[in-house]
């Protein structure tokens, strides 16, 4: 099931970036960092009373602005709206209801999404209540009031926002056919992947990034087996606002990767791999997706007997922390090997709902323990009792010990390797839950 998505917007310098930190920062927010992958800002998943959902931070939102910039951040704005399940709407107690707050709550009426409305700074609420009333005239409904800085208010504010959201997504949930979401920097080729694979232009192809602007699904069916295509959209390319753009690129991708079984990244081979590329790859693998890294244009690409083997390289060393995905040389222009996708899509998909039985996997502990000692430290020594798999997609694991904090994460990446070369696993990640356990409980 995907996470709900909750958009924060609101006009400059209201606190949606002081609310987005500090719910991240109070540990609501599970934020994983892996190594050799850097980690945007723009998103966090949030934990709150058992639900989780994924917040967006937004830049500020003047509607009727006429700078570039402000006209810019208005355009990704609107595409967080378009994206989100639930809107949290800030405005400022302090400055009281101003024109464009008018304004951005007509931009959130049409988009016919539940809009939460939150009062912020509010300090003292003795002495701001009379000022947050006055915020119904928004034609909202119910103002929260909250003080971001102070971190006061956010029960009742969080507690409104999961309200909105419903036990999970009927439509998808009834709908068994795998999706496969196609993610990527900008003007990569991703729709001309789409439109090859379905055999008509099912979506607009430009050479001007950002011509698709929103997420597309298109029912495909190959070797007799329905799939869901989520091609996701490039953004408009300014080269003074370079970093904005990758910063709002995001926001589609973690909404399509929500919702996708396997994810397609797609690297465009005359750039090769990029800080942008690993980004968006980082998130499916939080999300523990089936992954296949497509690079397209390779017919562009002078070779020799060398160039896979060292694209190959340049791929894996960039994507350190996923060496597990499976990687793909097509063209969208000529159909080079993307006959092969779905081939490649199949297996991930039966190594994300592998399951191994309790005693396969313990033999194979067993003897990588007996190759390997596990860690010790001052005359510790870790114990491992077994281990046993809980879930799929992706396979996750519980290995039960005597004390976890002998448990180093080297020592769990070198079982992960162990089970991969005995079952494969190719395409998904694994997820390891490590249990303390004394020796006469087991």
């Amino acid at each position: 099931m995907s996470r709900p998505i909750v958009a924060i917007v609101g006009r400059p310098n209201v606190g949606k970036s002081t609310l987005f930190n500090a719910l991240a920062g109070e540990r609501i927010s599970i934020v994983k960092d892996y190594p050799g992958v850097t980690r945007d800002r723009i998103y966090a998943d949030v934990v709150w009373l058992n639900t989780q959902f994924t917040m967006i931070d937004t830049g500020g939102l003047e509607p009727d602005s006429n700078d570039k910039m402000l006209t810019y951040m208005r355009e990704q704005t609107q595409i967080a709206i378009d994206t989100a399940d639930v809107i949290v709407f800030i405005t400022d107690v302090r400055q009281g209801v101003v024109d464009s707050d008018y304004g951005v709550a007509d931009m959130l009426r049409k988009s016919g999404k539940p809009v939460v409305l939150a009062v912020n700074k509010v300090d003292n609420f003795e002495k701001f209540m009379p000022d947050v009333y006055e915020f119904y005239n928004l034609g909202i409904g119910e103002p929260f009031p909250i003080s971001a800085s102070s971190k006061l208010g956010f029960g009742e504010l969080l507690d409104e926002i999961t309200e909105h959201f419903t036990v999970g997504n009927t439509e998808e949930a009834e709908d068994d056919r795998p999706r496969i979401a196609i993610v990527g920097k900008p003007n990569v080729g991703k729709s001309s992947i789409v439109n090859k694979l379905v055999g008509h232009n099912r979506v607009i192809v430009s050479d001007v990034a950002g011509t698709t602007r929103d997420a597309i699904d298109t029912p495909i069916r190959r070797d007799g087996k329905d799939y869901i295509l989520i091609d996701t959209a490039g953004l408009r390319r300014k080269s003074k606002i370079k970093e904005e753009l990758e910063r709002f690129s995001i926001i589609r991708t973690v909404a399509a990767v929500e919702r996708a079984d396997v994810v397609v990244l797609i690297i465009d081979a005359t750039e090769g791999i990029t800080e942008q590329d690993a980004k968006i790859a980082g998130i499916a693998h939080d999300r523990g997706k089936g992954i296949i890294v497509a690079v397209n244009k390779w017919d562009l690409v002078e070779k020799d007997n060398r160039t896979v083997n060292e694209f190959k390289l340049d791929i894996r060393t960039t994507l350190s922390f996923m060496s597990y995905a499976e990687i793909l040389f097509v063209s969208a222009e000529t159909g080079q090997r993307l006959h092969r996708l779905f081939e490649l899509i199949e297996v991930v998909i039966q190594n994300q709902n592998l399951r191994i039985s309790t005693g396969v996997l313990n033999e194979i502990v067993t003897e990588a323990v007996a190759l390997n000692q596990p860690p010790s430290d001052k005359g510790k020594q870790l114990r491992i009792y077994y281990i046993t798999q809980v879930a799929v997609k992706p396979p996750s694991f519980v290995i039960f010990v005597n004390d976890k904090e002998l448990m180093h994460f080297s020592y769990t990446r070198y079982l992960e390797n162990k089970i991969r070369e005995a079952f494969g696993f190719t395409g998904t990640s694994l997820k390891f839950f490590i249990r303390e356990r004394k020796e006469n409980d087991r």
